[in-house]
């Protein structure tokens, strides 16, 4: 607008803002989820800084703010993943078949705790937890009973998996060799995220060096054999989770993203040869509008930051492509059914946003692993929205709103203001062993749980609205012999293979750990002669050492 159009409208607000003053008998003051200020209206004023070609562009085109791809979801809708995983593997890909008949595109698997942390089924410290969380994967054998009749060249496949995500990865490569398939037709996303566990998520083995080391690995073994594999899925969703605000979760996810660019390029690697297979898992929370400008900035900062600072050339370095999941810390156990409006509701945000990929949560997950029924109702949520509601016919469109972009810059600059903060700390690694990140996530935790005490955060069912009714639903519950059979099963193993050879590729693997080659060949070695995850976790703790974290008070 010109100069004196918009002088004349401020005249004009300041005349409507004297009107409505004190007109609220709601609330004194209006803010969003993470207490982010929100005004009473929006309008040209709040936009006037906007450049259209620089700001915000076309979809597909740099920055990306409206999106990576031109058509988005005119050309094809954004993969449906439900994350799934229980019991055994025999009860998993049971689960796995029934989602792909009901219209699921793609997959992704959820971990037993004990695999996650890098523990077999049978040793002492997997007790009780075998099979409870998510699937129980201890060798190559699970990984082929779990996508037995799943052509791994047709599904893309997302596994949930940090500290030992080397290994589980392997574990997949080499099922699908045994297929009788290519590295080069294997697609899917390892989660590989180790910075955002010592975070957020509290899930490592190995200290962050190795860690960091065996990232890079995978980086140029996929770059070299498995070209269509996203190689680590840079993750906000746990940090929201942990209670984090969305430019928290923004921030400190890309500062993430960021760092492990530079070991990538650290490690000798040319930027353009790792970054397209780059992909990032951002959380979808409840505040609507909030959300979808979280996505819409985080697209535009990776954008210039992989161009302006690290000097990529490829344009698909350049797209910050992301997998969302609805909230799991929104869900709650009083009236779940109420969650499904919620997941409904969150699910619209990150369409709305421009999400690649989305898990949408089952209303019971709060309470136990999701029941088929309630599995079905959440994948048919993002069906509808796809093909019933329409806003999958144009791409971006919010963009312009007054509000929206105006929200978009200001999530953007917080974002700034906290890389310049972690940058000042040493970056990433050195603000993790300052506790920087878990201060600023704890103190956003009891920010946001007071604001629900006091009742300012309202939660339907919970602190507003409470009928007092019991919850009715059935729930999934995990058979207490999936923990013998497994731990059977995995003993039959040891007894049936070739022991002198796992013993040799052991010793191999760890040779490899203590000098400067790439470790992923030997540890796709290890696994291929069944040597099993707890195995392969404890030879390389041998080399690599395990992670204590610092308490903070």
């Amino acid at each position: 607008m010109e100069k004196e159009k918009l002088h004349k409208l401020k005249g004009q607000m300041n005349t409507w803002g004297k009107n409505i003053e004190d007109s609220s008998d709601r609330k004194d003051s209006f803010v969003t989820v993470s207490g982010r200020p929100v005004k009473a209206l929006y309008t040209p004023l709040d936009t006037e800084k906007l450049d259209y070609e620089k700001d915000l562009g076309f979809p597909g085109s740099y920055p990306y703010t409206r999106g990576v791809q031109g058509n988005m979801y005119r050309g094809r809708i954004w993969t449906m993943r439900q994350f799934s995983g229980f019991g055994d593997a025999y009860d998993s890909n049971r689960r796995y078949r029934y989602l792909l008949e009901q219209g699921q595109t793609g997959l992704s698997v959820a971990f037993d705790m004990p695999t996650i942390m890098g523990y077999d089924s049978d040793h002492d410290r997997s007790l009780g937890e075998v099979g409870r969380c998510g699937v129980a994967v201890d060798s190559l054998e699970d990984m082929e009973i779990l996508f037995n009749h799943i052509p791994l060249d047709q599904v893309t496949t997302s596994m949930t998996i940090n500290g030992p995500a080397s290994i589980l990865w392997c574990m997949y490569l080499a099922n699908a060799e045994k297929q009788g398939i290519k590295l080069d037709k294997v697609g899917g996303t390892i989660q590989n995220d180790i910075l955002k566990e010592y975070i957020a998520q509290k899930s490592w083995i190995f200290p962050p060096e190795p860690s960091m080391r065996l990232i890079t690995d995978i980086f140029a073994f996929a770059s070299e054999h498995v070209p269509r594999w996203n190689t680590i899925s840079i993750s906000g969703y746990h940090i929201r989770e942990a209670g984090s605000t969305a430019a928290q979760e923004l921030a400190f996810t890309l500062a993430d993203g960021f760092a492990y660019v530079e070991a990538g390029m650290a490690a000798g690697l040319d930027i353009d040869s790792f970054a397209p297979r780059l992909s990032f898992f951002f959380n979808a929370h409840i505040d609507f509008f909030e959300e979808i400008c979280k996505y819409r900035a985080a697209r535009r900062i990776w954008a210039r930051r992989m161009k302006e600072r690290y000097g990529a050339k490829d344009e698909r370095s350049l797209k910050l492509r992301f997998h969302t999941q609805t909230a799991g810390c929104s869900l709650t156990a009083q009236e779940p059914e109420n969650n499904i409006i919620r997941t409904a509701l969150e699910a619209l945000s990150a369409v709305l946003g421009g999400t690649q990929s989305l898990h949408t949560n089952s209303m019971d997950e709060v309470l136990a692993l999701p029941t088929e029924k309630a599995v079905k109702v959440a994948l048919r949520t993002q069906q509808i929205i796809a093909h019933e509601s329409g806003v999958a016919n144009t791409a971006d469109p919010l963009a312009g709103s007054y509000f929206i972009e105006t929200l978009t810059d200001m999530l953007e600059s917080e974002a700034e203001e906290y890389f310049q903060k972690i940058e000042d700390l040493g970056g990433v690694l050195a603000a993790i062993d300052q506790g920087f990140f878990q201060q600023e996530i704890a103190d956003a935790a009891y920010t946001y749980q007071r604001a629900v005490d006091s009742e300012d955060q309202v939660i339907v069912g919970v602190n507003r609205y409470n009928s007092g009714e019991t919850a009715e639903i059935e729930l999934l519950k995990i058979d207490p012999s999936v923990e013998a059979k497994q731990v059977e099963r995995l003993r039959a193993l040891k007894k049936k293979r070739d022991n002198i050879a796992v013993r040799h590729k052991l010793e191999d693997l760890q040779k490899s750990a203590a000098s400067v080659e790439n470790i992923i060949p030997r540890i796709l070695a290890a696994v291929k002669v069944y040597a099993t995850e707890g195995e392969i976790v404890a030879s390389l703790k041998e080399v690599f050492g395990e992670y204590k974290e610092k308490p903070l008070f």
